[in-house]
């Protein structure tokens, strides 16, 4: 389930804060964001699982799952196909003649999936 408070509160926050009604809506703009994650740091580093117990809990798992948009429950295959995938699309060589913002992107989501991906293997493993 969604969340839904953070629309709720940031309208009333923005109304009261600008007493006014664009404050309101602003607010409302605030709080879709919150509740959709908008604000949560995707840019957390993964590459160094392989050398972390698992006292995170099962927040590393879901992370590797949702990097490929897979259920936990997912076969081996589903898994091979769904990197296959995405990294025959996020590969740094398919866009070697591309803008450098590009190809940092690509660097960026590819080392991604790969630390995903491994971490998964790792878990299977066990």
């Amino acid at each position: 389930m969604k969340r839904w408070y953070g629309q709720f509160f940031g309208f009333i926050a923005g109304w009261l804060l600008l007493k006014h009604p664009v404050g309101g809506f602003l607010g409302l703009l605030v709080g879709y964001a919150f509740d959709h994650d908008v604000f949560r740091s995707s840019r957390r580093s993964h590459a160094d699982d392989a050398g972390q117990a698992d006292s995170a809990g099962n927040a590393d798992v879901d992370w590797a799952y949702q990097v490929f948009n897979l259920p936990g429950d997912a076969s081996s295959a589903d898994i091979d196909r769904a990197y296959r995938k995405l990294m025959s699309q996020y590969h740094p060589d398919r866009v070697a003649g591309a803008a450098p913002e590009l190809q940092a992107l690509a660097e960026h989501k590819s080392r991604e999936i790969n630390a995903a991906y491994d971490r998964i293997q790792k878990l299977r493993k066990k």
